[in-house]
């Protein structure tokens, strides 16, 4: 069974209407998730060119293991949508309790995984100061993590039935949460000490915490979760259930992760080149990861609204849906990579007043501004593939665009290593790593959207 398009132009309004409805509260919530980052390195960024390093290098490796994370428990977004369009609402349930036992275990992990990655400080050139400050606030931060797992559990439940409020009401009230514990423990204001870059991370780590809490009051309060309440009854890890959903999040997570380690391994390259670069280049990053919450909130709609058409047995709705994201994703990259080059100078000014910092990051931005095309046709691409259930594809894909052309086109640019017969005369250092960037961003563009034609054709085919 399919759906008939009478009239093209209302059926894409209606579809913008339906995706943004379900968007828009996701994106104050994502917003609200990355505006944590962005008031720790803006608020330290006013402390020391020193704290804000050390903000800059913990911040680099805990995104790494945040977002692969965050991956990782994304397959409850395809599984409960998908249920969710088959009306099997019983199941859905169930679902949710596996997740959580899931994120409880994956949450330990990558705790662990982010304390030991503190060992690549060391062999980085770093100084001792800032290599101390940015491990302690990577220990510190990392306690928060098992939290922020189950609350993605949650959060996936949440958004796939609908429901999306809650999830930017929560997200709002860390914001606000953390914004005022690191004025108290940045600054030391109110007789409380002065701990810059660790402050943040205490701050970070207790809203995650509370963030889990509150998702778990909603959820036992609010009536629209009657139908679909997972709080019913205790019930012990069913391993063939959360192995299936491994199975789905494993290759989401390295997805994530091939993209975030690749901007992550640049902070590190960079941090050899001295504290301006470091801090210029963080903050062109911390930008662009605030402005790319936009098309993450148009994917994570796209995931349920794909997901639950092809549940509901409409693979021509399906195929619809993914492109009339993809077109809302692109329409915005447009917008936002003018208002970058616009305003390069004035939000270089806001995170930072280092003189020095400010020249080099407004000339970054400008290289910001150029992949938001691509970075948002990319993740809206990679979103619709996975509310078709297909994960190991977009992998795939982000691995070859970012570790095979993108880090070492980097590494030749930004080292000019003597040993490379075509190094440039002199390392462009954080120049050299973001031409490596927008070149992996355009790369994966390309295939994911390429990807995408083919399978939404075929299961058309098929049907």
């Amino acid at each position: 069974m399919s759906t008939a398009i009478a009239s093209p132009s209302s059926a894409v309004a209606t579809e913008i209407k339906a995706m943004w409805q379900l968007a828009w509260p996701m994106l104050i919530g994502q917003l609200a998730t990355v505006g944590m980052g962005v008031a720790d390195v803006a608020m330290t960024g006013h402390v020391s060119a020193e704290e804000l390093a050390a903000v800059s290098l913990g911040a680099s490796v805990w995104s790494i293991v945040l977002v692969t994370v965050m991956g990782i428990m994304m397959a409850i977004n395809t599984v409960v949508a998908h249920e969710m369009g088959a009306a099997n609402y019983h199941l859905i349930a169930h679902s949710v309790r596996q997740s959580l036992w899931k994120g409880v275990g994956v949450g330990l992990l990558a705790c662990a995984a982010a304390n030991l990655s503190t060992l690549l400080f060391d062999h980085i050139g770093l100084e001792q100061a800032v290599n101390d400050k940015a491990s302690m606030f990577v220990h510190v931060i990392s306690l928060g993590m098992p939290a922020f797992a189950c609350y993605r559990a949650l959060y996936g439940y949440t958004t796939s039935i609908n429901q999306t409020k809650p999830v930017m009401i929560i997200a709002v009230g860390g914001l606000l949460f953390n914004v005022a514990v690191n004025w108290l423990l940045v600054f030391g204001n109110l007789g409380m000490p002065q701990m810059g870059a660790v402050g943040c991370a205490v701050a970070t780590a207790v809203s995650m915490w509370l963030m889990l809490a509150a998702m778990v009051a909603w959820i036992r309060i609010a009536p629209a979760y009657t139908q679909t309440f997972p709080f019913t009854h205790w019930e012990w890890p069913n391993w063939a259930e959360i192995g299936s959903m491994l199975r789905l999040g494993l290759p989401i997570g390295v997805t994530y992760f091939a993209e975030v380690s690749a901007f992550g391994a640049v902070s590190l390259l960079v941090a050899r080149f001295g504290v301006v670069q470091i801090s210029a280049h963080q903050i062109a990053l911390n930008f662009s990861s605030l402005v790319f919450m936009v098309p993450l909130s148009f994917g994570i709609a796209l995931i349920t609204r794909v997901g639950q058409s092809l549940g509901g047995g409409d693979p021509r709705k399906a195929r619809f849906v993914s492109w009339v994201g993809v077109a809302m994703s692109i329409a915005f990259g447009a917008l936002s990579a003018g208002f970058i080059a616009l305003f390069r100078w004035e939000i270089a000014r806001a995170y930072t007043s280092d003189p020095q910092v400010q020249q080099l990051c407004v000339q970054l931005l400008l290289f910001a501004a150029l992949f938001q095309l691509s970075d948002a046709t990319q993740v809206a691409a990679s979103s619709a593939i996975r509310g078709y259930k297909v994960t190991r594809q977009p992998m795939v894909i982000q691995l070859v665009a970012f570790w095979i052309f993108s880090l070492p086109l980097g590494y030749v640019l930004g080292l000019a290593p003597a040993w490379f017969p075509w190094s440039p005369s002199a390392p462009m250092a954080a120049f050299g790593f973001w031409i490596g960037l927008v070149l992996g961003l355009t790369v994966a563009a390309l295939l994911l959207t390429i990807a995408l034609r083919k399978l939404a054709n075929r299961r058309v085919l098929a049907a």
